[in-house]
């Protein structure tokens, strides 16, 4: 843990109906843990330890909006059914009365698969019928499939809102269905959602965005994750300039997201270097600067090792926070978001913030067996 002063973590933050009592957020880790989709109680007693740990805004695991094949696990929670709402409604509840404030994640899997390989019962849909560039899977979603999807991303934000969630985050990012349609190398159409340019291709994202805006009315904040990098090609870059980043995250903006989650593997790597050094701007960074949007940054924070090294079941030991601290300090983002931190250790923010460096206890991998 860094000998820095760690305040500037817990100043509040204040965006349209939310609030924070502070500047961390638990990011958004898939758990695979709620059988027939269905959030239990076991579900809302993991979430709320985190909010009874300090968290201020915790965004949950990926739940699936009311597709066929939304989901690439068998035990990831819909966001869609009276079951299912049911249960996330005694989840945020949990957490409101630990004191933190809480997201779903809405999410359609796209053609990618799961870890374990699971097949779901129907066809999966992706804009070209592509998982990677040149590598066919399943089907090209119509225009009708399109406009149904984006109702149901409408129809699951405006259920979170009813259900009593402080805000709602979009999947946008990790080669995920709305991430194929950014990326070139899964967006081969040559209709209106497709494209030469990142601008073109945003255009779902686009209209998911303002369906969402039209849904849970102006008041209620809407973030979007959205990623550089894809699971099928960690070096993959959707923008390679300021402009290009402009041209795909303004519209998004101006459509209605009010927070940029920009996913970075290695929070303290700089987006440009080629323009402001290696100790310049982060991706969450020049995500602010371009569209003035608040941000969320992300990527192995307070931890030694980079998150892929969790699917490989390596442990990572704690790190110290400098260069987030000095990042915050300087307003580079807004918010800054913990991962694996948190699963091994519900307490971390709170042992952040008193300054209690021997108690922090890494990341196990065996901890993502369970909901601990």
């Amino acid at each position: 843990m860094s000998d820095l002063d760690t305040g500037v973590l817990f100043r509040p933050f204040r965006l349209k109906s939310l609030e924070l009592k502070n500047r961390i957020v638990m990011a958004p880790m898939t758990r695979n843990a709620a059988p027939n989709g269905i959030p239990g109680e076991a579900n809302a007693a993991y979430y709320r330890r985190r909010a009874e740990g300090g968290v201020g805004l915790i965004l949950t695991e990926g739940t699936v909006i009311n597709r066929p094949a939304s989901r690439n696990e068998p035990n990831i929670p819909f966001f869609h059914g009276e079951a299912a709402l049911a249960g996330w409604q005694k989840v945020a509840s949990a957490v409101h009365a630990a004191g933190g404030r809480i997201a779903p994640q809405i999410w359609h899997t796209g053609s990618t698969k799961g870890m374990s390989r699971w097949e779901p019962d129907a066809p999966v849909e992706s804009p070209s019928g592509l998982v990677a560039p040149d590598k066919p899977r399943g089907n090209t979603m119509t225009e009708n499939d399109i406009a149904d999807t984006v109702a149901a991303f409408a129809q699951a934000a405006a259920d979170a809102k009813r259900t009593g969630f402080d805000t709602v985050e979009v999947h946008g990012a990790h080669g995920y269905l709305v991430d194929e349609f950014f990326w070139s190398g899964t967006n081969k159409r040559e209709d209106r959602y497709g494209g030469p340019t990142i601008k073109e291709r945003s255009r779902f994202a686009g209209e998911i965005v303002a369906a969402i805006r039209k849904a849970v009315g102006p008041d209620f904040p809407i973030i979007l994750r959205v990623s550089q990098w894809k699971q099928q090609d960690y070096a993959t870059r959707l923008a390679e300039t300021p402009a290009l980043m402009g041209d795909w995250l303004q519209p998004l903006v101006d459509a209605g997201v009010d927070i940029l989650h920009c996913s970075q593997r290695r929070f303290w790597e700089p987006e440009f270097p080629e323009i402001d050094g290696e100790k310049g701007l982060n991706f969450a960074g020049w995500a602010k600067k371009i569209t003035g949007a608040a941000t969320i940054s992300v990527g192995s924070v307070g931890l030694s090792d980079e998150f892929f090294s969790a699917f490989a079941g390596k442990p990572s030991s704690s790190a110290d926070l400098d260069a987030l601290l000095e990042r915050m300090a300087k307003d580079e983002f807004d918010l800054i978001a913990v991962g694996r931190a948190l699963i091994s250790d519900a307490d971390w923010v709170a042992k952040i913030k008193a300054g209690d460096k021997a108690g922090l206890k890494g990341f196990n991998a065996a901890d993502l067996g369970a909901l601990v």
